[in-house]
């Protein structure tokens, strides 16, 4: 047996899962809501990426108002994820969707971020929220 470096090893168990779906497609679902806004997020979840297509699952009639704001919502998309990764939009109906399912709660060990002299609003909870995430990985680092 011979050492070999964990760079080394990472592709062979990584390339199977990007095959399914990209890093940054991942991201894309994941951060959904970060990426359209509460209100259409609120509506609307992505079902799939595939050679440039996104597939939108739709509330009730959202998806004709959204059919027209498909260019902004692409430029959007393609802004955040940083590359031309959605090249057409497919909106499809569900009734479901939109609905999140509800996650069990995470206790956190470690620091967390306070801003008390900030105003209560989503501004000083998404602060709070990144603040709180990069303290604890810098604690995981150490």
């Amino acid at each position: 047996m011979k050492a070999r470096t964990l760079a080394a090893l990472l592709p062979n168990v990584t390339a199977p899962a990007f095959r399914r779906r990209s890093p940054t497609g991942a991201m894309l679902f994941a951060s959904w809501p970060d990426i359209v806004g509460p209100a259409h997020a609120a509506v609307t979840t992505p079902h799939r990426l595939s050679a440039g297509t996104l597939t939108v699952a739709c509330a009730g009639p959202v998806a004709m108002e959204l059919q027209h704001q498909a260019d902004m919502l692409m430029a959007r998309i393609n802004t955040w994820c940083g590359e031309a990764l959605v090249a057409r939009l497919r909106f499809v109906q569900d009734p479901t969707a939109g609905t999140r399912r509800k996650r069990a709660v995470r206790k956190t060990h470690g620091p967390t971020c306070t801003l008390p002299t900030l105003p209560d609003d989503p501004l000083r909870a998404a602060l709070e929220r990144l603040g709180t995430g990069i303290l604890q990985s810098a604690t995981k680092k150490t």
